[in-house]
């Protein structure tokens, strides 16, 4: 079985040396990263580093702003360069109707764009997203899936923090699933090493790996260094072999 990192697990070790940080994910056991910032690299530099430490590109967590007008052609030219087709967009202010509206619009547009440029384009959800927005009980994440048809980069322990079932969701929604957020953590926003908290970790994964969707490691609280944490994870999953 091979895994993914979000590189925001290691954001500090990245921040201080790229180059050498790729390398150390790649030694931990991991065969795949998925971008979140690129901390000042050239797209041929970061491309180089992924490369020379064995490391495929599973996608990128890139802001909204990067796809308005005046910012998407150098974001799609960075990431043609890099390597990278799958771009992510992790957060939204969908916090009213209104504000969840033009998300979707914008969404909708975005994707066919990026379609045109052979990108992806997906969603990567927090709780919020299942939860009710205004007095008209819409979810985010309903009105992107059923007005939509981006992919969906489920985070299986926000899923968990809003009250979902993130196994049922998984095997109910996996057709348009290709890829996972693996996370652990408690029900009061505290995150931890895979393993450790208290989010159905082997479910999910058991899950994951049987429907044939990525898994991506996020362990955000770099407790005590990013490095030391994504090997607890990875130590985790290789115990769940044996």
């Amino acid at each position: 079985m091979e895994y993914g990192l979000q590189l925001c697990s290691v954001r500090d070790a990245m921040a201080a040396d790229a180059k050498g940080t790729l390398k150390t994910v790649a030694e931990i056991g991991y065969s795949a990263v998925e971008f979140a910032g690129f901390y000042g690299h050239s797209a041929k530099e970061m491309a180089r580093y992924t490369d020379r430490a064995g490391l495929r590109i599973s996608g990128a967590h890139i802001p909204y702003t990067d796809l308005l007008p005046d910012a998407i052609e150098k974001t799609l030219a960075y990431h043609r360069e890099l390597g990278n087709t799958r771009l992510i967009i992790p957060t939204y202010d969908a916090s009213t109707p209104e504000k969840l509206e033009a998300f979707v619009r914008s969404m909708k547009e975005w994707q066919e764009r990026l379609g045109e440029a052979g990108f992806t384009l997906g969603y990567h959800n927090h709780h919020t997203a299942f939860l009710p927005v205004g007095g008209e009980g819409l979810r985010a994440f309903d009105e992107l899936w059923n007005r939509t048809d981006i992919f969906f980069q489920i985070d299986t322990y926000w899923a968990y923090v809003a009250g979902e079932d993130p196994v049922a969701l998984l095997r109910e929604k996996k057709d348009r699933i290709p890829v996972i957020h693996l996370k652990d953590g408690d029900l009061l926003h505290r995150g931890y090493s895979l393993g450790l908290g208290t989010a159905p970790v082997r479910a999910i994964h058991d899950t994951a790996v049987t429907s044939g969707m990525e898994i991506v490691v996020e362990s955000e609280t770099q407790n005590p260094t990013g490095p030391e944490e994504v090997a607890r994870c990875m130590a985790y999953l290789k115990s769940l072999v044996k």
